[in-house]
């Protein structure tokens, strides 16, 4: 594991632990063996750890919407938007007690929104404008109702995974992959039933 790898790794518990607000670079450093000059060397600051954190957990969802992107007519609706949904669940319990802290402030807030803008980051908004992209997609096959607005449906579907990863961080529980692919399906079933033409 490089040096890099491992402050992103005990970032991750740290900032699971504290939250990002509470969260500083020295605990991160110590917490992963180096001194903060060390951390410096990789990272400008905690909000590039922040979302180096997150883009550890990204993969699978990217991965997922990329895949339905490229090959999402190779496979039924409910399929693909099952597997976005459970890797959307899985993700937002993971991370929600990691940006929550966030919102502690609307200083921090802001400077994290400036820091995203120069990180060049879509942020939260990518799922979302790539999801869409699917549902659109989707629509010219004729597999989901022409009316219908995809990025409303995409909303619908990541908002309803966002709550409940919520829910699951409010509550202090873990669901198993079994019960989350159930959870998907569910919330999934639910969407298509006024999608399908």
């Amino acid at each position: 594991m490089t040096t890099r790898d491992v402050i992103v790794e005990a970032a991750g518990r740290i900032l699971r632990t504290r939250g990002y607000a509470h969260a500083t670079t020295k605990e991160i450093a110590r917490e992963a063996g180096y001194s903060e000059a060390t951390l410096y060397k990789y990272f400008t600051d905690k909000t590039e750890i922040f979302l180096s954190v997150l883009s550890t957990r990204l993969p699978g969802y990217e991965t997922v919407l990329a895949r339905i992107n490229d090959h999402g007519a190779d496979r039924e609706v409910r399929d693909n938007l099952a597997d976005v949904a459970a890797v959307a669940l899985a993700f937002y319990a993971e991370n929600f007690p990691i940006s929550m802290s966030l919102f502690s402030s609307a200083d921090l807030l802001a400077a994290h929104r400036r820091r995203l803008g120069e990180l060049d980051s879509d942020g939260p908004r990518r799922p979302l404008a790539e999801l869409a992209r699917y549902l659109a997609a989707e629509q010219r096959r004729g597999r989901i109702r022409s009316d219908a607005d995809p990025a409303a449906v995409a909303a619908l579907l990541i908002g309803a995974c966002f709550q409940q990863g919520f829910l699951s961080a409010f509550d202090g529980t873990s669901r198993s992959e079994e019960e989350s692919r159930r959870d998907a399906e569910r919330l999934v079933d639910t969407l298509l039933a006024g999608l399908t033409p």
